[in-house]
Formats: C-alpha cells, sequence, structure tokens
C-alpha cells in the first residue's frame, strides 16, 4: 500500500500520494490539490516543488553527490569526453564505438553555419555581449531549418545542428569582437579541439591544440554539462512545454543563463581577485571583511550543495595540472588557493558550510585557456547544451507532459471602478 499524506484544511482531512525516487527522494504528489481543496501551495523560487519526475541527473547536495545517469561525475570527468558524455544524457546510455562515431560524424558534419548567417555578426557592435549574439543566433536556426517547426521533424538532426553550431556561433562571435578573421571549423579536429582552433587560430600561421588544454576543456564542459532543475534547464522546459521548437528553447536557455546569479557566478569570482590583487594582495583582510559583511565571498557556498560541490575539487586538481604545464604563474590562482584554506579552516565559514563551488575554479582554469572574461558564460552555456536538449527531449517523450503554468496568490487591489482623468 503506497505511502499518503495528509493535509487538514477547515477541518476537512485531505490524501495525497507520496511519490518515491530511485534513490529514495520522496515528494508529495498535489496535482489534485487545487481540485480537492481550492488551494495551492506558495512557494517562491520553486525551491520545495519539483517540476515533474527525471531519469537524467541525480544531485544530493547535503553529501555532495552529483550523476548523470547514475554515473559519478567523478568518473566521467577524469575518463570520458564530452561528446561522450553529450551522448549519455541525451540518450541515457554510453555510446558504444560505433553510436559514438556516428555521434561524432554528424557532429563533424553540421560545424559550419548558413553563410547567410555570417552576416549577422557584422550587424552587431564590436561591443555587444556574446551572450546576446548566442542566444539571437541559436534562435535564428530555427529561420535556417523551418521543418523544427514540424513536431514530426527528424529531431536528432537538430540535436546534432544545435550541439555542433553553438560552439561555432560562440567563436565567431568571438572573433568579431577582437577584429580578427573568422577561423572556420576544421573537419579533422575533434568537438573540442575544433573551438578552440576557431577560437585562437589565425589565417597566418599553423595553430595546434595543446592536448593538455584540450583536455582541460572537456572536464570543463563536462562539469557544466547538466545539474538538474536549475534556473536555465527549468526554462528551457518551461518554453518546450508550449511545444515551442528546440532552438527557441534552447535560446531561451542562454538568456536565463546569462543572469550574473546563475551563469555569470565564475566572472564575479574573477573579478573578486583581481579587486583582492589590485588592492594589495590581502586576502586575511579581505576574508575579515566578509566577515564583517563588508565584502561579499564569490564562489563559495550554493544554493543546492551543503557540503562540497564534488566539479570544484576536480577543477582545483585541474589548475593544479594546467598551470606548470603552460608555464603560467598567476597571482589569482595562489589568492584563490589561500581564500580556500581560511574558509575551510574558519569556524565562521565551516557553519554557513561556504566551501568552494564550480564557479570558484572554473574561471580560473577558464582564464588559464586563454578564454576572456566576457565569455566565461558562454563557455558555461556550450556546457549545458546537453543538459538543456536532454530536458527538452524528455519532456517531449512523456505522455502526462502539460503546459507549464504556474499559478499564484494575488496581492493587489479588489475591485474598484474606472475615475475619468478629470477626476483622478
Amino acid at each position: 500500500m503506497s505511502e499518503k499524506a495528509k493535509i487538514i484544511l477547515q477541518g476537512k482531512e485531505h490524501e495525497f500520494d507520496v511519490i518515491v525516487g530511485s534513490e529514495g527522494e520522496r515528494a508529495i504528489d498535489v496535482r489534485q490539490l487545487r481540485d480537492q481543496t481550492g488551494h495551492i501551495t506558495l512557494d517562491a523560487g520553486y525551491a520545495n516543488s519539483g517540476v515533474g519526475t527525471s531519469e537524467i541527473t541525480y544531485l544530493d547536495g547535503e553529501n555532495g553527490i552529483l550523476r548523470y545517469r547514475g554515473y559519478p561525475i567523478e568518473q566521467l570527468a577524469e575518463k570520458s569526453i564530452f561528446v561522450d558524455v553529450a551522448y549519455l544524457l541525451i540518450y541515457g546510455k554510453l555510446p558504444n564505438s560505433a553510436e559514438l562515431t556516428e555521434f561524432r560524424r554528424g557532429l563533424t558534419y553540421h560545424s559550419m553555419i548558413h553563410e547567410g548567417m555570417r552576416h549577422f555578426f557584422e550587424g552587431y557592435p564590436s561591443g555587444a555581449h556574446p551572450m546576446a549574439i548566442l542566444s539571437a543566433m541559436v534562435c535564428s536556426l530555427s529561420a535556417y531549418y523551418p521543418d523544427c517547426l514540424d513536431p514530426n521533424s527528424d529531431v536528432d538532426m537538430h540535436i546534432t545542428r544545435v550541439l555542433s553550431k553553438v560552439r561555432t556561433i560562440a567563436a565567431f562571435a568571438y572573433k568579431h569582437s577582437i577584429g580578427q578573421p573568422i577561423m572556420y571549423p576544421r573537419n579533422d579536429l575533434n568537438y573540442c579541439a575544433n573551438f578552440l582552433h576557431m577560437m585562437f587560430a589565425v589565417p597566418a600561421e599553423e595553430y595546434k591544440p595543446d592536448p593538455l588544454v584540450v583536455k582541460a576543456l572537456n572536464m570543463l564542459l563536462i562539469l557544466h554539462a547538466d545539474h538538474e532543475q536549475n534556473c536555465s534547464t527549468s526554462t528551457v522546459r518551461m518554453v518546450g512545454s508550449s511545444n515551442a521548437n528546440l532552438y527557441a528553447s534552447i535560446s531561451a536557455g542562454i538568456l536565463a543563463l546569462w543572469g550574473p546569479l546563475h551563469g555569470g557566478a565564475n566572472q564575479a569570482v574573477i573579478e573578486m581577485l583581481e579587486r583582492i590583487r589590485d588592492s594589495g594582495g590581502d586576502y586575511k583582510k579581505f576574508m575579515q571583511g566578509v566577515k564583517d559583511k563588508k565584502e561579499r565571498l564569490m564562489g563559495f557556498g550554493h544554493r543546492v550543495y551543503k557540503n562540497f560541490d564534488p566539479r570544484a575539487t576536480l577543477l582545483r586538481k585541474m589548475a593544479d595540472e594546467l598551470f606548470p604545464h603552460l608555464g603560467i604563474k598567476d597571482p589569482l590562482l595562489d589568492i584563490a588557493k589561500e581564500l580556500e584554506q581560511i574558509a575551510l579552516a574558519d569556524g565562521y565559514f565551516i557553519e554557513r558550510k561556504l566551501y568552494p563551488n564550480v564557479d570558484f575554479y572554473s574561471g580560473i582554469v577558464y582564464r588559464a585557456l586563454g578564454i576572456p572574461t566576457n565569455m566565461f558564460t558562454v563557455m558555461f552555456a556550450i556546457g549545458r547544451m546537453p543538459g538543456w536538449i536532454a530536458h527538452w527531449r524528455e519532456m517531449h517523450h512523456d505522455p502526462g507532459r502539460r503546459i507549464g503554468r504556474p499559478r499564484q496568490i494575488y496581492t493587489g487591489a479588489v475591485t474598484r471602478d474606472y475615475v475619468p482623468i478629470e477626476n483622478r
């Protein structure tokens, strides 16, 4: 017999089913709450509300656990590649050799964008934020592939297109912003190496991506590939619930990610570290300022993780390997490590569970790869693409799918009569 939850309203008892997930997560199914009681739940930020069930990502913030389709993030980040993980998230299983080869072939074949889209870049000012360009260009793909408006079109083809072309669009936007010639993708390079080529190659000389840099980029994208029902993923699902096409839904996710409270956090970390460096590098004084509520500590703590962020541990290890290899001595990394040591030893930060999160080290590693600060959120979007696609696809395969339509509690004026302008 299934477990029930009881709610007593105005002396009347109501029962609702308790749903239990595969990892023991529990939820009260209140889908019939309004019909039965006339009441709704009020949950600002949806921190206690489930949008539905999902088989994609398991996240246990209290214990620092993140798994994609059951696979621990630590194993995927250290042993896999981004394209492999993208296939896993989207299609539910790790690809075999033949499947991976075919998936890679599709990503390579569809890396070009329509030549007509090149003129779009010329219409943007050089100082335009690359996220504005990325979101607009991704949405514009629906104009070049209008069959996406047909629910019976080849969805897998659209998935391959957007996952491949997003890196080309991002790299083209960067080249336009610095006044360099656009570099076309190369079919002999893999996903991450191709992106680095389009970002940093110039026509005048040969460019060979560093294998460790490619490895680091693969790890960064894998660590950002999905994170359950966050702001941007929920936005993709909300927009997609109206039967909006994949490109429009992904574009909406990019815009949600653009917010500094979401995808812009690693940029805020770099700016914080630069401020400490420029003021003399006194990290102890800064951390005391945080305790005195005079400074804001970026990159520590998380809405979900209440222990530690496993992604931050992986990136710290990667930074320790990458910096000596590239011969980089970045004072920001030294300051970051000192801040981390203080936070891990000081009771003030321990009590508040302010542990380093993925944003704390991702910006430093991106910086080492030569990615400019204003491109950090774009990199986040490229990494998150498989997760957005997976959730959009899962939702469209759900027979119980309904259009998103949250309720509200109205607190405005009660009924009043219109007043002519001469009497106001």
